[in-house]
């Protein structure tokens, strides 16, 4: 069974230095804002993003967690990357189309594979199966 999402004290740690390296740090890293659907503030964590063929997808690998539920209520967030910044709207994916790209994200990134039921060799219909509890988005030019 894949494990739960906690955000403690070393993961707040780590979102902070994320934060600091973001400019540094992979190519496809940014910082996500969206605002709170009840509160109106500004909320941001650490993403990282599934390009292809000029595509982008954006994935949340821990489940259905704050920024989800805001990005859904908001049907738009800002995308960040060291001083560059864009506002997009954002698509939910069916489980069908989301499969192959969580297969891809969970293939790319390692460090999520322990929230993942299906390992990265298993076949598209494990992820398709997987999508309810991972939802993707896709990413669109506000």
């Amino acid at each position: 069974m894949a494990r739960t999402y906690r955000l403690g004290a070393w993961r707040r740690l780590a979102n902070v230095l994320v934060r600091v390296l973001l400019g540094l740090g992979p190519p496809r890293t940014y910082l996500l804002t969206v605002r709170g659907r009840t509160t109106g503030r500004a909320y941001s964590t650490p993403v990282t993003l599934v390009e292809d063929a000029g595509a982008r997808w954006l994935v949340a690998p821990y489940g259905e967690v704050a920024w989800v539920r805001n990005a859904r209520a908001a049907g738009q967030v800002t995308l960040s990357r060291s001083r560059r910044s864009e506002t997009v709207r954002l698509t939910e994916l069916d489980a069908r189309a989301a499969g192959p790209v969580l297969k891809r994200y969970a293939t790319e990134l390692a460090i999520t594979r322990p929230f993942f039921d299906a390992r990265p060799d298993a076949p598209v219909e494990a992820f398709v199966a997987e999508a309810p509890r991972h939802p993707v988005f896709r990413i669109h030019p506000a």
